[in-house]
């Protein structure tokens, strides 16, 4: 085998691995913190993560008893675009609530 075919076949292995692994998922979290309403914590939850009512109050009291909840799973660049919007509503309505994102490994 010549030098061009074995750099085809690996070429061709290497692109073939690409295609089986899907992309990483990443978790974005919220944070609990002494300061944020609760009632506020609701309302981003079903505005930014289409939660109903019911399912954003567990998340939130989740968050509020345990320190944190996941909010969601997603691409990274939907992840962090999530995180951003989360922390500048929580900023333009002076709220320290914190939201981060951390790759799923599951």
């Amino acid at each position: 085998m010549t030098t061009h075919e074995q750099h085809s076949v690996v070429l061709e292995e290497e692109l073939q691995q690409a295609r089986q692994e899907p992309p990483p998922f990443y978790r974005v979290l919220l944070l609990n913190d002494d300061f944020t309403p609760m009632d506020f914590v609701v309302h981003l939850l079903q505005t930014f993560f289409c939660m109903t009512e019911e399912r954003a109050m567990q998340v939130m009291l989740k968050v509020h008893t345990e320190g944190s909840a996941v909010c969601g799973v997603f691409p990274y660049d939907i992840a962090a675009t999530k995180v951003e919007q989360v922390i500048a509503w929580a900023r333009r309505h002076q709220h320290p609530l914190a939201c981060v994102m951390e790759e799923d490994r599951e």
